[in-house]
């Protein structure tokens, strides 16, 4: 490995079936190596995956399968640019429908308690713009949202009436 950094993502014990939902979810994502427990551990039995090499939108990852002591929380999350609203649908719709959890303003969470934030360029370019007026409409909007509607945060921008679009 040649990497200057690798994230280290904790995992009770899915490891491999959420780096292989990743893989099959997020581009620019595949699994690399299992690596298995030579014999039985806290955390599990010899021949369980302990580790999973993989790669998440083009970031080195290493899941671990430590058990049960600590769990993520939304201090730490991945935020997924989208093009789309077909892009954000499929994503968000790809991890709530795998167990996962909706929140507030483009946030969800994967079945394994990884946070995403599933946003739309739309949003961030105005957001870093400058037009102040434009990024606060937005930004209300957006409040107002679960998964991201681009319609309406587009609506915003040009000061249209929020859902007229």
């Amino acid at each position: 490995m040649s990497n200057k950094a690798t994230l280290c993502l904790w995992y009770d014990k899915d490891a491999e079936e959420a780096a292989n939902f990743y893989a099959a979810t997020f581009p620019d994502t595949k699994v690399g190596a299992v690596h298995r427990a030579p014999s039985d551990n806290p955390s599990g039995k010899q021949g369980d995956a302990l580790t999973v090499d993989f790669t998440l939108l083009g970031f080195p990852c290493i899941g671990l399968n430590g058990g049960s002591a600590f769990k993520h929380s939304e201090a730490f999350s991945f935020q997924v640019h989208t093009d789309t609203q077909e892009a954000t649908d499929r994503l968000w719709n790809a991890i709530v429908g795998n167990g996962g959890q909706e929140s507030m303003c483009g946030w969800c969470k994967d079945k394994w308690g990884i946070s995403w934030q599933i946003t739309p360029r739309a949003l961030t370019d105005v957001m870093t713009s400058g037009d102040q007026a434009a990024a606060k409409r937005a930004f209300e909007a957006m409040m107002t949202m679960k998964k991201i509607d681009v319609a309406t945060i587009e609506a915003a921008i040009r000061g249209e009436e929020v859902g007229a679009a």
